[in-house]
C-alpha cells in the first residue's frame, strides 16, 4: 500500500463511497486522495496533521479534508476502539458539472475551505444522525438523498478551518514515503530527543537540504513541528488525566524544561498550561 497517493478502495459503480473504519488504530500514515472526505469520529482520540497545523481529534468531531489534502490521524493508545464514519466524494462523483448548477452556489465556501481542513463547530447532533443514517442504509437512492442532507447542515454549520497553509506542491509517491517516515517517527517518539540529523537520514537528505525541503512543504521547521505535536500530547494527557500535574504533562511530553514548556504552550495555543485546565470543561458537544 502507498503512503501517497492513498487509493479509496471502491467498485467500478461507486459514485458515493461510504466507509466505516473500526480498528484499534486508524490509518496513520501520512496521505491524499482525490476524494473530498467528510468524517465523523464515533469513538477514539489521537493527533490531527493537516498542511501546517498539529490539533487533536476526539469522539464526535466531524472533519472535512479536500481533495489531495495531505492528512494523518495519529490514534493515542487506547483500549478502546477507534471508530470513524467517512463519506468520500469528487466533485465529478455526479458529472463534471454537476456542482456548477446554480443550486449548488452556496457550496462554494464549503468547497474552497475544504482546502484548508474543516472542523465543524455546531449542528454535529444532527449531523451525527445522518452519517448513522448512511452508514446503515443499504438503498443507493437513501444514501444520496442522506448525503444532500449532509452538504446541507455542512453549509449552514459554524466551521472553522484546521490548517492555514497547505503546500501547492504535488506528492510523487517518493515524496510521501520521505515525508511520511519523518512524521511517523516524530509521532510515534516525540517524547525522546531529536537530532536535526537524525530526521534528515530518515529523509535521506543533507540537514540543510531537509530544512528546505520541510518548511516548503509545511511552512514551518521541524523542531516547530516536533513542539506542537509535543503540546498537543500535553493537552491531551492534561484532559484525560485529572490527577497529572502540568509538570508530569510537560516531562510525559519531552520537555525537560518546565519553564521552557510553559512559554512554548502559551505561544502555540494562546494561554497557559493551567489556564487551559480550567478551561477545559468550557465548551462541550453541542
Amino acid at each position: 500500500m502507498k503512503v501517497l497517493p492513498f487509493k479509496i478502495p471502491k467498485s467500478t459503480t461507486d459514485t458515493l463511497i461510504v466507509q466505516e473504519d473500526k480498528e484499534t488504530i486508524f490509518y496513520d500514515k501520512f496521505h491524499q486522495h482525490e476524494e473530498i472526505q467528510i468524517s465523523i469520529i464515533m469513538s477514539g482520540e489521537g493527533s490531527l496533521i493537516v498542511g501546517d497545523t498539529i490539533t487533536d481529534y476526539k469522539p464526535n468531531d466531524i472533519l472535512v479534508f479536500g481533495s489531495n489534502v495531505p492528512h494523518v490521524l495519529k490514534s493515542a493508545f487506547s483500549e478502546e476502539e477507534s471508530y470513524m464514519i467517512s463519506i468520500f466524494f469528487t466533485k465529478d462523483s455526479f458529472g463534471s458539472t454537476f456542482f456548477e448548477l446554480p443550486e449548488f452556489e452556496e457550496l462554494s465556501g464549503f468547497f474552497r475551505n475544504s482546502v484548508y481542513g474543516i472542523k465543524v463547530l455546531s449542528k454535529k447532533k444532527k449531523l451525527k444522525k445522518e452519517f448513522i443514517k448512511i452508514v446503515n442504509s443499504e438503498d443507493r437512492f437513501d444514501r444520496f438523498s442522506i448525503f444532500f442532507k449532509v452538504l446541507k447542515l455542512l453549509k449552514n454549520a459554524n466551521t472553522g478551518t484546521i490548517s492555514s497553509f497547505i503546500s501547492k506542491r504535488t506528492y510523487t509517491d517518493n515524496e510521501g514515503r520521505r515525508m511520511a517516515r519523518v512524521l511517523q517517527s516524530v509521532m510515534n517518539d516525540f517524547n525522546r530527543d531529536f537530532s536535526l540529523k537524525e530526521a534528515a537520514d530518515l529523509a535521506n537528505m543533507t540537514p540543510n537540504a531537509f530544512c528546505r525541503y520541510f518548511k516548503q512543504r509545511t511552512n514551518k521547521t521541524f523542531f516547530q513541528f516536533l513542539i506542537e505535536v509535543r503540546i498537543e500530547n500535553a493537552c491531551r494527557l492534561i484532559s484525560k488525566e485529572s490527577d497529572m500535574t502540568i509538570s508530569e504533562a510537560s516531562y510525559n511530553s519531552g520537555f525537560k524544561n518546565l519553564s521552557n514548556f510553559n512559554r512554548k504552550f502559551k505561544e502555540i495555543k494562546g494561554i497557559t498550561p493551567s489556564e487551559y485546565k480550567k478551561n477545559l470543561h468550557a465548551f462541550s458537544f453541542r
